[in-house]
């Protein structure tokens, strides 16, 4: 689905450059649920920046198929975020003026879908989300989990090829964060989905299927969840970040 290529980030100029990522290649295979993990400054979020076209690559390409996305135009790009991408962040993004309901239909409308279908697709997000008895209130008005489900349903609403998760579970308690992860693996299990999330959590992590771990902006090691259950992944990705010598979470 997805080839990265030798991909490097720059910022800065002159004497002052720093190397954000550097000649990074793998692949996302269709329907993967996989995790990037490493210490701050590693280069995970910029990774994810240029997956989802937010950010430009210094060089190096990036595959979605057979389309290069580092060699198209910005309106080009804006199009292609439209049509393939799902966005779930820390913060939620929610829009505070709209309900709930009105804020996954405002995803739908700008794909100019027709009304019966908006609302068919809306009811069935928030039944799946477990989110429809706070349809009409506001995202004050509800809870830190409910407002990540609530930015999932609008994620998922266009039936995105890639869903982006930037530290989904920063902002959320224990319980919420459990409730989101289960949830991500039922977006993945049930619909296909492909999640990228992008996490310094290792509880959180151990819910994907493949993680890779940055540091220096390199990736230096991989781990692909085996068949003995997500406590032995946990563990395993404990100990790979107890050799990176960066804080990392384990909210067990």
């Amino acid at each position: 689905m997805i080839r990265i290529c030798d991909v490097e980030k720059y910022y800065g100029s002159g004497s002052h450059v720093t190397k954000a990522v550097d000649r990074v290649s793998f692949t996302v295979e269709t329907g993967e649920f996989i995790g990037v993990m490493g210490a701050s400054g590693s280069g995970k979020t910029t990774l994810l920046n240029m997956l989802s076209t937010i950010d430009h690559v210094t060089a190096g390409h990036i595959f979605y198929d057979e389309e290069d996305i580092t060699e198209l135009s910005e309106d080009k790009l804006s199009e292609f975020r439209k049509n393939n991408l799902g966005f779930v962040f820390q913060d939620y993004n929610l829009l505070d003026t709209l309900t709930v309901e009105e804020n996954i239909v405002l995803a739908m409308t700008l794909h100019k879908k027709g009304k019966e279908k908006v609302k068919k697709e809306c009811d069935d997000l928030l039944r799946l989300l477990g989110i429809s008895q706070v349809r009409d209130k506001f995202p004050y008005e509800i809870s830190g989990g409910q407002k990540q489900r609530c930015a999932c349903a609008r994620a998922l609403a266009n039936h995105p090829r890639l869903l982006l998760a930037d530290e989904p579970t920063g902002a959320l308690d224990s319980k919420a964060a459990q409730t989101l992860l289960e949830t991500f693996t039922d977006m993945n299990k049930r619909f296909g989905a492909t999640i990228f999330m992008v996490t310094h959590d290792a509880f959180s992590a151990s819910y994907c299927s493949r993680i890779l771990f940055l540091k220096d902006g390199k990736i230096f090691h991989e781990l692909i969840a085996g068949e003995n259950g997500r406590r032995a992944f946990l563990n395993e990705i404990l100990d790979v970040l107890s050799l990176t010598g960066g804080e990392f979470q384990n909210d067990v």
